[in-house]
């Protein structure tokens, strides 16, 4: 094949026209100043911080507080003239405690707990109204947590607490808490009753029975506060939390109204609580199961001309020989089992000074039963 000069002239590829690249770029320029002017203006951090035009924002009005809002605010005002601040101080220790109580009666008793005021020498009552007043002790229940103060305030100032039950109390309806947490006055918190019929154990080391438990906030300065039920009638005193660190962790604990109801007037009259007694003194759990106890409350020691000595009960002693003797094991008392020796102590902090009861009692690996009538003691 010849090589042909026309032929690839007119072939040949022919170069492309340049073309400038300024009007793309002018046009992207045009484009993408601004989107980054209106980023820079609009983006979170980067507007004026100023505004000389700034003015209130329109009030969106609000309709009527729902019936359960409503019931709680009407309650909070209904029963907190009947709250007081307490405040207790040991001036040998330079110590001071804070709590709360509230009003009993017009002649002006408080409710508080026993250790809120626990070995001070001097308490005061602070009043909804804000006027302080010297309180007296009149009586107290270490084994209960109670304590009766008495402030000479005039009737008009006093505002007595309207007083329920808690034998009747059901899981899950709504309790209050009204006391003044950390010092601060007049808090209220709003919960449920969680579990009835707990037991804690008081400042003496005796169990408390029947105890309410409630997650209505209960934190430090609430102790001898009122526990609330929806009517804002009293179903309990606030005594205790469940916390290592002290603060609220959802359970708290109020000694029930039931008991509070029948400790208070015994203080009132006596100044103190004649407690039922069989007259022994158990063995603790240790030296029990040492001696090959291993359930029931074994009798260490009986008091002389005690209900326990006329019944016949025997202590653990020593024989002329040398050798233990083992005395009796209660394994009830009025059919209800004992496992240790705070179970005796429980099975009595319902029962009255004359009040007979049954024992069973276990003697030389014989069971048997015998009677006594309990004493009292101060």
């Amino acid at each position: 094949m010849s090589y042909d000069p026309a032929y690839y002239e007119a072939h040949a590829p022919r170069p492309r026209p340049r073309t400038s690249a300024w009007p793309f770029l002018l046009a992207a320029f045009l484009l993408v100043v601004p989107l980054i002017f209106l980023a820079y203006w609009f983006w979170p951090g980067q507007r004026p911080l100023n505004d000389p035009t700034a003015s209130p924002r329109e009030i969106t009005p609000r309709g009527e507080l729902g019936a359960d809002e409503q019931g709680t605010v009407q309650l909070f005002k209904r029963v907190s003239p009947s709250v007081v601040h307490v405040t207790s101080q040991n001036t040998e220790e330079s110590t001071e405690g804070t709590g709360t109580g509230f009003v009993w009666d017009d002649q002006g008793r408080i409710i508080t707990n026993y250790h809120v005021i626990r070995n001070a020498d001097q308490a005061v009552a602070i009043l909804p109204d804000h006027s302080s007043w010297r309180a007296q002790l009149v009586g107290a229940s270490p084994d209960n947590d109670l304590a009766v103060l008495y402030i000479g305030a005039p009737k008009s100032r006093l505002h007595p607490i309207e007083v329920g039950t808690s034998h009747d109390l059901q899981v899950g309806q709504n309790a209050f808490a009204i006391g003044n947490p950390y010092g601060l006055d007049q808090s209220l918190t709003k919960g449920i009753v969680s579990a009835t019929n707990r037991e804690i154990t008081s400042v003496t080391r005796l169990p408390i029975k029947n105890v309410i438990q409630t997650d209505a906030a209960v934190n430090p300065g609430n102790s001898g506060g009122p526990l609330l039920d929806s009517d804002g009638r009293l179903i309990g005193v606030t005594t205790a939390i469940y916390s290592p660190s002290g603060a609220n962790s959802g359970i708290g604990f109020a000694i029930p109204v039931d008991t509070v109801n029948r400790v208070v007037p015994e203080l009132i009259r006596d100044g103190k609580i004649i407690r039922p007694a069989l007259g022994v003194v158990p063995a603790d759990d240790q030296l029990a199961q040492r001696y090959g106890v291993q359930d029931g409350a074994l009798i260490y020691k009986v008091a002389a001309d005690s209900p326990a000595s006329r019944a016949g009960l025997r202590a653990t002693g020593v024989t002329r020989d040398g050798n233990v003797q083992v005395g009796d094991v209660i394994l009830a008392i009025d059919g209800e089992p004992i496992h240790s020796g705070r179970d005796v102590y429980s099975a009595f902090a319902l029962r009255k000074v004359g009040d007979t009861v049954t024992l069973t009692i276990l003697r030389d690996n014989q069971r048997m039963e015998v009677k006594a009538t309990l004493a009292g003691v101060g």
